[in-house]
């Protein structure tokens, strides 16, 4: 008996050492993970897999406390042509990976559906995995990221200490803990608990920086990696605020080229520029109104947040006919972004941000120096409103961060797809060559020559090359470029357009895009 239970034992160090070769250093502690899902069918749709992965808090601390990581699955819908496992990421920060399985909000192809099971899960401090939770009515009082003086700078940084005490409280020990890095280690733990040797995985938006620092840090167990709308880690604050202010611009002159050409843009003839400085200098006086905005007035802030949130589809229809309502003083046109009522606290991913960029801003004078800055290369939008609120919302933040900004080293990967739109709004084209550039010969970039926010389901020409890749391992050819398609025309035959952002606008506390 004592040789059985001997054997036994040693049977089971085995597996774990088979199924979890990554969680932890040589000579380390054994921590307190699950070792494999136990799966059950999910509640909101019981055709998926439902379960929780019980992983640390600290990866350096892996006898401290725990979190449950959500994940989900759906089973490959031709089991006889299976290859494995697909680990899926929508991005955000604070995009729900299982909420993308439950709905397929990726928009993946029958093809892809058919050769892969679907993995999705909620990164750490997001939707089902210990969300990062902060008072509502806190969220709804948070000042405006344009800083006019001084006073304002200080105001901005009292109110985040005070935000952030509320966050950490209400979050626990998570709350320190949310950076992509971490959640590395999470989808790598993921990965040996799903029992695939190497990971095949599609990131969008900032789900890409999952993928490239995944390749950074476990380069031989990368099967497959596809990013789309490239997020890039080397960036300090002026170069952060000054490309992602760029890329902003350059959709904005793409909706004023289309707006002169197309006849169904119901500012069709008009001088789109003069009428958009015309709604800035009037929201600068205050007299323009937006029902969802802090005391109904829109800023000049709030008028660059909607313009550019548009752009992501882009809808570019819908921003014509907002553009035209303000003007006219009428309440006609669907804001895409709001600030809807609800419970007492919500969801804010916006910790990651600051935890993965360090942004620091000296003083209001500095602060200033930036915002001429951007005017110059941003006529029309003045600044990038995703980056100038996150720089706004991560003034004060602790240093060092957990995961500071660095040039990605990697190597001994296989081929890595790298994809990007010429005209993204979020994730400009200059930041995919530049990851491109960092990444090296493993680093392959497709560009999509056309407009909005993420490249999968415009067409068939890069969704094929995004299928090929991770079914086959095959990659574009260097240079590859796919042809632009009219918004609204992609998908390749499939039912809907790419879905724009959902959930919590990162920086900006309070306020969600609007599907």
């Amino acid at each position: 008996m004592r040789r059985i239970v001997a054997a036994l034992t040693v049977s089971l160090a085995v597996l774990a050492a088979t199924l979890l070769p990554s969680l932890a250093p040589a000579g380390a502690a054994v921590p307190h993970w699950t070792p494999a899902p136990a799966w059950a069918p999910c509640p909101e749709d019981p055709g998926a897999a439902c379960a929780r992965l019980t992983l640390p808090v600290d990866w350096d601390d892996p006898r401290g406390p725990a979190f449950q990581m959500a994940v989900a699955r759906r089973p490959a819908t031709d089991p006889a042509a299976r290859i494995g496992t697909l680990v899926i990421n929508p991005g955000g920060p604070g995009g729900s990976g299982v909420d993308a399985v439950l709905r397929n909000d990726l928009r993946l192809s029958p093809r892809l559906l058919a050769r892969f099971d679907l993995v999705g899960f909620d990164p750490r401090g997001v939707g089902r995995s210990n969300p990062v939770l902060c008072s509502r009515d806190l969220a709804l009082r948070t000042p405006d990221p344009i800083m006019r003086t001084q006073a304002d700078f200080q105001a901005r940084l009292a109110f985040n200490a005070r935000y952030s005490r509320d966050c950490r409280a209400r979050t626990g020990p998570l709350y320190d803990h949310v950076d992509t890095l971490s959640v590395v280690r999470d989808v790598d733990a993921l990965r040996a608990a799903l029992g695939e040797d190497r990971l095949t995985y599609y990131g969008a938006s900032y789900g890409t920086l999952i993928g490239q620092q995944y390749a950074e840090r476990y380069p031989g167990r990368v099967r497959a990696l596809a990013m789309d709308g490239n997020m890039d880690h080397d960036l300090d604050t002026t170069r952060m605020l000054d490309t992602d202010t760029w890329t902003t611009q350059d959709s904005f002159d793409e909706f004023v080229k289309w707006c002169a050409a197309a006849r169904e843009c119901e500012l069709h003839g008009r001088d789109v520029r003069a009428l958009f400085a015309d709604l800035m200098a009037r929201a600068e006086r205050g007299e323009l109104s937006l029902p969802q905005a802090p005391d109904g007035r829109l800023t000049p802030f709030l008028l660059v947040l909607q313009t550019f949130s548009a752009t992501y589809g882009p809808d570019w229809a819908a921003l014509a006919a907002f553009l035209r309502a303000l003007d006219a003083g009428t309440d006609t046109a669907r804001p895409l972004v709001t600030r809807p009522a609800g419970e007492e606290t919500f969801n804010d991913a916006t910790q990651v941000i600051c935890q993965d960029y360090w942004l620091p801003v000296r003083d209001q004078r500095a602060f200033q120096r930036h915002l001429r800055r951007l005017a110059a290369i941003a006529p029309d939008m003045r600044f990038s409103p995703i980056s100038i609120s996150g720089t706004a919302a991560c003034l004060g933040q602790p240093v060092p961060v957990p995961n500071p900004q660095h040039r990605l080293r990697v190597s001994g990967t296989p081929p890595l797809l790298l994809v990007n739109g010429l005209h993204d709004p979020a994730t400009g084209y200059p930041w995919a060559q530049s990851t491109a550039r960092q990444i090296g010969r493993e680093a392959r970039l497709l560009t999509y020559e056309g407009w909005g926010h993420v490249v999968y389901g415009r067409g068939a020409c890069a969704d094929r090359a995004v299928e090929d890749y991770l079914i086959s391992l095959t990659v574009p050819a260097k240079g590859a470029r796919c042809p632009a398609v009219p918004p609204g025309q992609g998908l390749a035959g499939r039912s809907a357009p790419p879905r724009p952002p959902s959930g919590p606008v990162p920086g900006l506390p309070g306020w969600v895009w609007n599907r």
